[in-house]
């Protein structure tokens, strides 16, 4: 049978920033139009205005913002993305003087998150962000349904309106918190869970777009998505792998992150970020092809730090090494390792790596437990794992990952070869 899908075409976008000084103008600019081509649209042209502070009304000055008419109207363009957050009254008297539909980054970022979240949580928490953006923005939209003011003959339908709104935002709020705090509940149990099962856990952590996925995929054959655009999965997905000393750890990956994430979103998916904080290693996993790599792992250290991960372990994972003209000048140590996610290229030395940071839970240990001591191997095979056991003459060699709580008394028996 015949389907017929068309694909949405890309709307025709300007970018625009005001360059007030308080960050990297052109990097961030570049950054949003990597959002804007995630968002499927076409990026024609931008402008950036330097000017010491924002323009309260208009963000950028209406001096520019008519050179900016002209050029939305030469480049045939329908869409203007601002690089900061406006007000509701900023998008209003922005879009009545260029006669186009305007948005800012946030709600660019929200609106790939809506398109991007795939999970219950996911959909909910980008939801909640979206209706916390959207209250205080509506009463400067609001207002453009009496433009003569406050005061008698004004009040009426469009601020009746108004009101409901807001009421019906606040009770929605109110609902999708409620709907998170049981699933929060839920994932803080399964937490709980696996430390009482002594589950050792790597959150896989990092910017946006750096192969997060990818790792996950080569070491586990997860099948997440993995995709060459920002935001390609939100969702948290968990896979265990065994490390070369035998143990083994649940990898768990999180959300890209990005400069300036919307506060909103932060609070929004702070649930999933928490399993970084409840991991007993960190992967902070930067893309060493990129040159904005330092700045993009100060961003994911910043975040990290605000979530309480200060005194977790991390280990610098250095991705996209077939891809990195300037490899050279990161070189690998206790806490940094070179990878190739996309080839499996260093994934030996990142799992030795793993298991030498992780806190010591258990060991690998070679025994020649004697006949009459064969109930210790029992208590090794219920608290670890046996790997091999050969029977000689004097006593039973064990190859077993044994516990913390039982090496002390295993290397009575320490093979002495």
């Amino acid at each position: 049978m015949y389907e017929n899908k068309t694909e949405e075409l890309p709307v025709k976008a300007v970018l625009a920033c005001v360059d007030t000084g308080e960050f990297d103008a052109e990097a961030s600019i570049a950054e949003l139009a990597e959002l804007a081509a995630t968002a499927n649209a076409e990026v024609v042209g931008d402008m950036i205005q330097r000017r010491p502070t924002y323009d309260p009304a208009t963000c950028m000055g209406t001096g520019r913002l008519e050179e900016l008419k002209e050029q939305l109207d030469a480049l045939e363009a329908e869409l203007v993305i601002f690089d900061h957050e406006l007000t509701g009254v900023q998008v209003r008297n922005i879009e009545d003087i260029l006669g186009v539909r305007v948005i800012d980054r946030t709600t660019l970022i929200l609106d790939i998150f809506a398109q991007r979240a795939r999970t219950k949580e996911g959909k909910l928490q980008v939801e909640l962000a979206q209706q916390k953006y959207r209250l205080p923005r509506l009463t400067g939209l609001g207002t453009s349904l009496s433009r003569l003011g406050g005061g008698i003959g004004t009040r009426g339908p469009g601020e009746t309106k108004l009101e409901t709104d807001k009421r019906h935002i606040r009770k929605r709020i109110s609902v999708l918190e409620e709907q998170l705090e049981e699933l929060k509940k839920h994932r803080s149990f399964s937490r709980s869970r696996r430390r009482k099962d002594g589950v050792l856990c790597a959150a896989i952590v990092g910017y946006t777009n750096v192969g997060k996925s990818t790792l996950l995929n080569a070491l586990t054959d997860a099948g997440v998505l993995a995709e060459n655009k920002l935001f390609a999965t939100l969702d948290t997905t968990s896979r265990s792998i065994e490390l070369p000393d035998g143990r083994s750890v649940l990898l768990i990956d999180t959300v890209g992150l990005i400069r300036r994430l919307p506060h909103n979103l932060v609070e929004a998916f702070k649930s999933t970020l928490e399993e970084a904080a409840s991991a007993d290693i960190i992967l902070n996993v930067q893309d060493l092809s990129s040159p904005e790599r330092e700045a993009q792992a100060e961003v994911t250290r910043s975040l990290l730090s605000e979530l309480g991960c200060d005194g977790i372990p991390q280990i610098n994972v250095m991705n996209k090494s077939d891809a990195a003209l300037h490899r050279d000048t990161v070189f690998e140590d206790d806490t940094t390792v070179i990878i190739s996610a996309k080839h499996g290229g260093g994934f030996d030395r990142l799992l030795e790596c793993i298991a030498r940071n992780l806190p010591e839970t258990a060991r690998r240990m070679k025994l020649l437990i004697p006949y009459d001591k064969m109930g210790f191997t029992g208590r090794i095979r219920a608290a670890g794992k046996v790997f091999s056991e050969e029977h000689t003459e004097h006593g039973t060699v064990v190859d077993a990952l044994v516990d913390v709580k039982l090496i002390k008394e295993a290397e009575q028996y320490l093979c002495k070869e």
